[in-house]
């Protein structure tokens, strides 16, 4: 059973990365991948869902429907935001700039570079899902999986409350060219990553609670990435010398973790 998932899963993510990049083609837009991003990880809890469902005779647990619950409302929510953000603005710039670093043949090395690449990673982050839906044998529900869903709350608040802020924010024309440092960016600096990692590790202890403590790699390879490469360090690196004000907003505000600000010197 746990194979057929995993299959399952595999050819869902091929599927939905390769239909992406065929409608980036016709749009000339690589970074519609951003939107359909949270998107891909519902469609993939739904399709091994409904397998696991049509080739059983004891239905779906309780934890099955917890877990894939919780999936469709944070990716429901984060692709519906990247969407209305990006709408009407075209092309996100570090696609565009690596549009015209590769040319002509960035048709083909954007499948391989984006679409591709994205997929791989949705897959193994998908692990803990694709575990406990797979799972033949249920435990009840329990205390860590109320630990969990209370980490994905957690997660889910920063990730969305940094959002609605930051774009509240950017409404207003007044504020053009500031930076805003309210709310909870009060607290960190990257609510948004803050709370997709939590969000993912509250995932994981859902997971854990089924048995399949073995996915721990998926939370660790969401936090890394958020942290370490498509996150944190790239828009810091970003930022810190071309948002004015942003070197003392480091000063003061955690960089990731929520933390009480810190007092300058």
């Amino acid at each position: 059973m746990m194979f057929d998932a995993w299959l399952v899963a595999g050819l869902t993510v091929a599927a939905w990365v390769t239909g992406l990049w065929l409608v980036s083609l016709l749009l000339r837009d690589s970074s519609i991948v951003d939107s359909f991003w949270g998107l891909g990880f519902v469609a993939v809890a739904v399709s091994v869902a409904a397998s696991v469902a049509g080739a059983s005779s004891w239905g779906l647990a309780p934890r099955v429907w917890l877990l894939t619950g919780l999936v469709a409302a944070w990716g429901l929510r984060l692709s519906h935001y990247i969407f209305w953000r990006n709408k009407g603005k075209g092309e996100d710039y570090r696609y565009r700039k690596w549009r015209e670093e590769a040319g002509d043949a960035w048709w083909w090395r954007s499948y391989f570079k984006v679409f591709l690449l994205q997929g791989v990673v949705m897959w193994l982050v998908a692990a803990p899902v694709v575990a406990v839906i797979a799972a033949s044998e249920q435990a009840a529900l329990g205390w860590v999986d109320a630990l969990g869903v209370v980490v994905w709350l957690v997660g889910f608040f920063f990730e969305a409350a940094g959002d609605w802020q930051l774009a509240r924010f950017k409404a207003d024309p007044a504020n053009k060219g500031r930076l805003f440092t309210g709310g909870v960016w009060r607290y960190t600096r990257h609510p948004n990553y803050f709370g997709d990692a939590a969000v993912w590790w509250g995932h994981y202890l859902v997971a854990a609670a089924s048995g399949a403590w073995w996915t721990l790699f998926s939370p660790a390879l969401m936090t890394f990435l958020l942290v370490r490469v498509s996150g944190v360090s790239m828009l810091e690196s970003a930022m810190r010398d071309s948002k004015p004000g942003y070197r003392e907003y480091i000063a003061s505000t955690s960089a990731f973790f929520p933390l009480p600000p810190r007092r300058p010197r």
